[in-house]
């Protein structure tokens, strides 16, 4: 814990950008390998799989651009390490079990837990970044 405690807020965004980049990496290469093995150039070519594998990365694809551009704009603000932790950790762990919880038929609990851990953290930077637009936020 001293690791993540010990971190600038500049440290804290690139480890959570750079997880989510990663997360976004191999959910694209999931795509490509079920591409490969339904034989399918381009689309889902009415391959289940591929259809599901294309949709959990494209739910990661619009979820993590947002995620990161609000972790920098909190960051360039003066947001603290630990409120990067918070905000970055979870909607991390929120997309990664979106991820596994889409990657099977039907409602499943790891989607809605998936999708409040990325919801809620969105929603708290969404706040910040508003609110200081008009008060500002301290800096250190």
């Amino acid at each position: 814990m001293d690791v993540l405690t010990s971190m600038t807020p500049t440290q804290a965004t690139a480890l959570w950008t750079g997880l989510m980049v990663v997360l976004l990496v191999i959910l694209g290469v999931r795509v490509a390998f079920a591409r490969r093995s339904g034989k399918v150039l381009l689309g889902d070519g009415g391959n289940e799989q591929v259809l599901l594998a294309s949709r959990v990365f494209g739910n990661a694809a619009e979820y993590i651009p947002v995620a990161v551009g609000a972790l920098l704009a909190l960051t360039l603000l003066g947001a603290s390490n630990y409120i990067l932790h918070i905000l970055g950790g979870l909607l991390f762990v929120g997309r990664v079990i979106h991820a596994a919880g889409l990657s099977t038929k039907g409602v499943t609990a790891g989607r809605l837990i998936g999708m409040s851990l990325t919801w809620l953290p969105l929603l708290f930077a969404g706040a910040m970044l508003v609110v200081h637009a008009f008060v500002g936020m301290p800096h250190g």
